[in-house]
């Protein structure tokens, strides 16, 4: 499955905006036989925005998800993108996955949130797995600082995922998570990782790019540089299977000796 890396960060405060470069964006990505796009964290409205979080925020099935929708029928590929979701009197730092048929497979609400800015302005999600078959392909997700939580990723290892979907506002300087570990965590459980973040200056925060698409060999199949760009990589279920069958680490595991852990 092609699968279309989108680094931007778009038009902060404009749901508008940013509905018309992901149009674009998925253009181009289907243009290049893309099955799947993946759009950074609170893509949808931007990131640094706020007291905007709360008036910007939208259920999982709002107009914003709709229009979302129809522009992945309309181009004929998937998209996950982060946005702020509403749920009552709670707003969540979430990211959904919408098939090309328009339909809604998957929303994950994040379960680890960065620092005063996000606690100020989320409720923490309580589901670490959240899964949805796309093309023959198991895909998860998790937001950003979730995938530096070792148990996250492996939660989702044993669960089957076969790319884990990581729409991220990573900034300066902790880019070593993207030039170091994103490959790391896709070698130690035997998965792909996409890690879609976004760029430049926003507020307060400086977004350092480097997007990239890790295979289960811990080898970078794409990746991104510091400027707004689309990059585009092959997730391989063959490839991955003979991965796991030489690289057995879930196999190999003893959790008799570190149960208390997990």
């Amino acid at each position: 499955m092609r699968t279309a890396l989108l680094q931007s960060s778009g038009r902060p405060g404009s749901v508008a905006g940013n509905i018309e470069v992901l149009d674009a964006a998925a253009g181009r990505a289907a243009a290049a036989g893309a099955g799947l796009l993946i759009a950074p964290e609170m893509f949808l409205t931007g990131y640094a925005i706020g007291a905007d979080t709360a008036r910007l925020a939208e259920p999982a099935d709002g107009d914003s998800a709709d229009a979302i929708a129809e522009l992945a029928c309309r181009h004929g590929l998937a998209i996950a993108y982060g946005y702020p979701e509403r749920d009552g009197e709670a707003v969540f730092n979430s990211a959904q996955l919408i098939s090309a048929d328009g339909t809604r497979l998957a929303n994950y609400r994040k379960t680890h949130l960065f620092g005063c800015f996000e606690r100020d302005h989320f409720a923490p999600g309580d589901r670490p797995v959240v899964q949805a078959e796309l093309n023959g392909v198991t895909v998860g997700v998790v937001i950003c600082y979730d995938v530096e939580f070792p148990e996250n990723v492996r939660a989702h290892a044993l669960a089957g995922t076969d790319l884990l979907v990581v729409p991220t506002a990573q900034m300066h300087p902790f880019q070593f998570v993207a030039e170091s570990l994103i490959p790391v965590r896709a070698w130690e459980n035997q998965m792909y990782v996409a890690y879609v973040n976004r760029v430049g200056r926003e507020g307060e925060f400086e977004f350092v790019g480097l997007s990239v698409l890790a295979g289960p060999d811990g080898v970078a199949r794409a990746r991104a540089g510091r400027d707004e760009e689309l990059v585009l990589a092959d997730v391989d279920p063959a490839f991955l299977a003979a991965s796991r069958e030489a690289n057995p680490y879930l196999k190999d595991r003893r959790p008799d000796l570190y149960g208390a852990l997990v």
